[in-house]
């Protein structure tokens, strides 16, 4: 029982404190310790794993060709959504603050997805029809023309149609990430305090035109809501203004 503890500790408990210790020896040496995060920053969630996990999980269900996530993963580039962030301070460490997913940002993600699954989509249906015995072409033109001939629609339609959400609904992301308050930074970490009530806890560390947020340590116990990402933001503003 002594050693399953001892393995318990090396393996869950060590890595989380080096990690831990790091982040701190980063942000006690390294970091900015400029407490003003006035400017309109920008940054990108990056969605490929998600959606790559999301289309393969119903390939599988469908019992397409094989494929695996480093399949998918390949065919699922550049697919991120913007989120804005705009801090405005008033007073020595404190100020409001505004955040938002671009709609604009989102469709054009969403649209890229579905684009690269018709993709993955015709080249396995076009293993299938090889597989089968088909005698016909089946280069990515004439298998896009058998579905649209099979189905009444075009490949990316299909899908939109019968394959499950690739990305989460805009309202979700935007009940997620949007909304605004004031804030507050102590200590490295950055609380804000939503108009909705809601509160986060997140380290910042502020370096040069980057800030990038991840989640308190202690977030939890405070009875925080956090989000569980780090995000890099850039400072959308120009390099005279601070």
């Amino acid at each position: 029982m002594k050693k399953i503890m001892n393995s318990i500790v090396y393996v869950i408990l060590l890595p989380a404190l080096i990690i831990s210790t790091a982040l701190l020896t980063y942000l006690h040496f390294f970091a900015s310790n400029d407490n003003n995060l006035s400017g309109e920053w920008i940054a990108t969630i990056n969605m490929t794993e998600q959606v790559s996990f999301t289309a393969l999980d119903w390939l599988q269900d469908i019992e397409a060709v094989s494929v695996s996530m480093q399949d998918m993963e390949s065919h699922m580039q550049d697919l991120t959504i913007e989120l804005h962030m705009t801090f405005g301070q008033t007073a020595r460490s404190e100020g409001t603050f505004q955040c938002n997913i671009l709609p604009e940002s989102y469709e054009a993600c969403k649209q890229t997805a579905y684009e690269a699954f018709a993709s993955i989509f015709r080249e396995l249906l076009a293993k299938r029809l090889d597989m089968s015995g088909y005698a016909g072409n089946t280069d990515d033109e004439n298998v896009e023309a058998l579905v649209t001939e099979t189905f009444g629609m075009s490949t990316v339609s299909y899908l939109m149609s019968y394959a499950p959400d690739l990305l989460p609904s805009l309202e979700d992301l935007q009940a997620q990430f949007d909304g605004s308050g004031t804030y507050q930074t102590a200590q490295n970490i950055l609380t804000r305090q939503f108009e909705n009530g809601t509160v986060t806890a997140e380290y910042y560390i502020r370096k040069d035109f980057s800030l990038i947020l991840s989640e308190a340590a202690d977030s939890v116990s405070l009875g925080y809501f956090s989000n569980h990402y780090p995000i890099q933001y850039t400072l959308q503003q120009s390099k005279g203004e601070n």
